[in-house]
């Protein structure tokens, strides 16, 4: 495929474009060390984004009503506190640990490969975050979007097909004018089940050293990069 057929790329965020693990394991650490208490912080993050997709299904399956993810993210919080026996925290406290997930770092490779690859194609988001996350992110990480789309504008969270075609449709592109980059087999397949292109980025430390899951491209997706800058070596 020519790289002309495309007129916009579109990414997944969490893990694609920032290193979320890394990141919370951090806040956790600082929220420990501000409020005097302790935990194996790294558990904390892998138990907390354990929680991401459960906390999603309730809404996509419709046994509850729609709810953003920072909401999601703060429910999954409460309880992970309880769980990990952290106690007495106020509730200041507990937005501002909420909105670490706002604060996500990039990946080194991030900042400079969507810098070039916005030369030349419109970038947006194609996430599961709320608009404020994604926003706050952007401006705290430097993150180029020209828009920021996904799950909040759709009213609905990947992998239902809404969100990829709604995603397309706001940018006004048929679906196989749009690019979905991501560093997941399935939200990909997802991705070109609604006709959209595909390109996979392997981020092979996402989960930390034990990570067995996409640690690369299973199918056969239009691009595989090992970077965000390969991959704009390869569309530039």
């Amino acid at each position: 495929m020519a790289a002309l057929d495309v007129q916009a790329l579109v990414f997944d965020v969490f893990g694609t474009v920032v290193d979320w693990r890394s990141s919370i394991t951090d806040e956790g650490q600082a929220f420990g060390d501000r409020l005097g208490v302790s935990a194996d912080w790294a558990s904390f993050a892998d138990a907390w984004r354990g929680r991401y997709q459960p906390s999603m299904e309730a809404v996509r399956s419709a046994k509850r009503a729609w709810a953003k993810l920072d909401d999601l993210h703060r429910e999954s919080l409460v309880e992970l506190l309880d769980e990990f026996s952290i106690h007495g925290i106020g509730e200041t406290d507990i937005d501002h640990f909420n909105r670490a997930w706002h604060r996500l770092r990039p990946w080194p490779d991030s900042v400079p490969g969507l810098t070039r690859l916005r030369t030349r194609f419109p970038l947006a988001t194609c996430s599961n975050g709320n608009v404020a996350l994604l926003m706050n992110m952007a401006r705290n990480a430097g993150l180029p979007w020209d828009a920021i789309l996904g799950a909040e504008p759709a009213r609905a969270y990947k992998p239902l097909p809404e969100v990829y075609l709604r995603t397309a449709d706001f940018l006004g592109f048929e679906p196989q004018q749009v690019m979905l980059v991501a560093a997941h087999n399935d939200d990909l397949m997802s991705a070109a089940a609604q006709g959209l292109r595909t390109a996979f980025i392997a981020r092979p430390h996402e989960y930390g050293p034990n990570q067995s899951i996409d640690l690369r491209a299973e199918h056969e997706f239009d691009y595989v990069a090992s970077s965000m800058e390969d991959l704009a070596d390869q569309l530039l």
